[in-house]
């Protein structure tokens, strides 16, 4: 017998009336065929992790959900299945006291939505409270206020609502949530008994008696077809979720009854017919019926005739959309085909999935004809998404730089805005910087987290004052910032990016972003020029040196600590140094250390005014001129009396500006000069 097998089986005949069972006995690549990954979950040496696997505390949430909703009541006999399921799990943290928040088993009727991290679970998502309907059972492993909790190790079911029903301490069977050991639940349902069990073990022998004993009827919640599946989440701590093994099985539909049939009854209820009335004259009778036929007949041809004219006319307004698309590509990259994208990607499998960003996902993608992998980037259905579609491919098309993620082709075929790009075999900055690759821990050296300064300071001076029109990024952060084998850094993700006019007064937008990399006039005005992506690149070399979030918990007191002031606050004590990144143990050169987090503070500075060029950013770091003297305290913000914005105008994800949700067609100007597209995407 294969050491790996999964045992699946769902019929689907009668799905109402039959049991389903599925059996995991560990997790392969086959397995995703059959589970929805979300979040930071991930399939790796035969388990699923729920959230990040990280040395360095965060906010995390995953969910893996079985793909298929499973029907639990029979409308005929008005009866709800029973289930039964059993999963082993572990939940484990590399940096000691560091734990929280847990994880969840749920059926739910929505398999999109990602939970928030926290006391959320990765179950709910803390915005639309109020539309999130489950049950789920959950194994908590911080005490939160907020939801009711006991303590910091305890099991609860919860309906609709994160604070439990009822609640039960494993601590009283010995066991420990965080041991980080293997634990088997087994949860059982019995409809016809309305009661709940939970049964927790340290091996895998159920116990006798259940640790949660609930008397409930779940009838009202299972009505409509559901998912069942695992969340977890954190908030400030490295905790690690697992799943190791999962089965799951419904029983009790009462089998099918014969429906009663109109023709199938008995002599008793036979009913008398009144007699049959003959027409008189046939001859009238098919007179009736020609004419009746000669007027429908004509008018129903011509009804069909209008159909397909209209289906037609709106295909080939489509193909000519498409074509003039295609022709009015002046230069550029290549056009891919949708049917090699989809191939390379295993039909945009989630286990290809590299990242999401706020307008698509990003996908490793294999191309078997000529053994190259590049990555392909999926926008989003909305306008949103074809306006940052058209904004990406316009001004990247023609840019080079040795530190841009080089633009390969573009697709734009059944509906899908896809662009391909070179795929960075290192990831994103900020992955590796924290360790968050799925190759394991990697932690930069003093030469690559300078060259990685240089690097991007080099790619921001050729778009600020290089290219003909000026390109503001306007999405600055360690994510948005690639590495490729040798870990040179490669800047990517032109969605958010604006072209100007050199030496023209910026235009007021709303604010787009990443909060933490946010310059304070930009939030305060939405004024995009190349001081705000000065300040942005500001706090991600601050982030380089020291391996800190630009805001992040501390684990003291939990309170919430910008990586600005901090870096400030210590170089008011005349302690800088002290802010470099401890994994570093100390290789690295001090003055060099010291001028990179002094160039970070001085691009991070308030006050745009005294904010350098990147051009001047890139001498300093190179020590071609000398640092301007940055102030011990921080400078306070003043701005001038002009009216801010609406404060729902200040958001941390991005937004496309008002008249472009107005605008089905725009001309768009190259940064190198001249018109490059003009193109209309339905």
């Amino acid at each position: 017998m294969r050491p790996l097998e999964l045992h699946l089986f769902v019929l689907t005949l009668f799905p109402l009336l039959a049991s389903s069972n599925f059996t995991f006995p560990s997790f392969t690549f086959l397995s995703l065929q059959n589970l929805t990954l979300l979040g930071d979950s991930y399939l790796r040496d035969g388990l699923i992790g729920l959230t990040r696997a990280i040395s360095v505390p965060s906010s995390s949430s995953g969910s893996a959900i079985f793909a298929t909703p499973l029907s639990f009541f029979d409308p005929d006999s008005n009866t709800t299945a029973s289930f039964s399921t059993h999963f082993t799990f572990s939940i484990k943290s590399p940096s000691p006291n560091s734990y929280g928040d847990g994880l969840a088993f749920f059926l739910s009727s929505d398999n999109q939505t990602l939970g928030s991290p926290g006391g959320f679970l990765g179950l709910v998502n803390s915005s639309r409270l109020t539309k999130n309907r489950f049950v789920a059972v959950e194994f908590d492993t911080r005490q939160d206020p907020h939801f009711a909790d006991p303590n910091n190790n305890h099991v609860g079911l919860d309906i609709d609502s994160l604070e439990s029903i009822k609640t039960a301490d494993p601590s009283l069977s010995g066991i420990d949530l965080k041991s980080g050991n293997s634990i088997t639940a087994w949860i059982d349902y019995e409809s016809d008994q309305r009661s709940l069990l939970v049964f927790l073990s340290n091996t895998n022998q159920k116990p006798v008696e259940p640790l949660l004993s609930v008397d409930i009827d779940l009838s009202p919640y299972l009505k409509d077809p559901v998912y069942p599946g695992f969340s977890a989440s954190m908030e400030g701590s490295t905790e690690l979720h697992l799943i190791k093994s999962w089965s799951f099985e419904t029983f009790g539909f009462l089998p099918i009854r014969p429906r009663s049939h109109p023709h199938n009854v008995s002599d008793s209820s036979v009913i008398g017919r009144p007699p049959i009335s003959v027409p008189q004259s046939g001859s009238k009778h098919h007179k009736r019926l020609a004419l009746g036929l000669g007027i429908t007949g004509p008018a129903f041809f011509c009804a069909i005739l209008i159909v397909f004219g209209y289906v037609t006319l709106r295909k080939w307004k489509k193909i000519k959309k498409v074509k003039s698309f295609k022709a009015e590509i002046v230069t550029g990259p290549r056009e891919f085909s949708y049917k090699d994208l989809k191939i390379a990607t295993r039909g945009f499998h989630s286990s290809r999935v590299l990242g999401n960003g706020a307008f698509g996902t990003v996908y490793k993608a294999y191309f078997t004809t000529s053994g190259s992998v590049a990555a392909v980037k999926r926008s989003k259905h909305s306008h949103e998404g074809k306006s940052e579609f058209m904004a990406e491919l316009t001004i990247i098309a023609c840019l080079r730089h040795k530190n841009l993620v080089q633009l390969q082709g573009w697709c734009v075929e059944k509906g899908e805005l896809l662009l391909v790009y070179d795929y960075m075999p290192n990831g994103s900055l900020d992955k590796v910087l924290y360790n968050e690759s799925p190759d394991g821990p990697t932690i930069l050296n003093w030469t690559q987290r300078k060259n990685i300064a240089i690097g991007l300071a080099s790619v921001l001076r050729y778009l600020h004052q290089e290219c003909e029109q000026q390109v503001i990024h306007r999405d600055i952060k360690a994510s948005n910032v690639m590495l490729d084998v040798n870990f040179n850094p490669r800047l990517g993700d032109f969605g958010l990016a604006r072209l100007m006019d050199h030496d023209k007064s910026p235009v007021s937008t709303l604010t787009a972003g990443t909060m933490g990399y946010l310059a304070p006039e930009y939030l305060q005005y939405g004024m995009a020029t190349e001081k705000t992506d000065v300040f942005s690149y500001g706090v991600v070399i601050l982030e380089v040196a020291c391996g800190r979030r630009p805001i992040e918990r501390d684990p003291s007191n939990q309170k919430m600590v910008n990586l600005v002031d901090w870096v400030w606050g210590l170089h008011s004590e005349g302690n800088i140094i002290d802010t470099a990144d401890k994994r570093l143990n100390g290789e690295f050169d001090v003055e060099e250390m010291r001028r990179l987090l002094l160039v970070g503070l001085c691009c991070a500075n308030p006050d745009s005014s005294m904010r350098p060029s990147m051009r001047r950013v890139l001498q300093m770091l190179v020590n071609e001129t000398d640092l301007p003297v940055i102030p011990r305290v921080k400078p306070g913000l003043s701005f001038s009396n002009s009216l801010p914005l609406a404060l729902e105008d200040i958001v941390s994800e991005s937004e496309e500006d008002k008249e472009e949700d107005e605008e089905e067609e725009e001309d768009l100007k190259s940064p190198c000069g001249g018109i490059l597209f003009q193109i209309k995407v339905d």
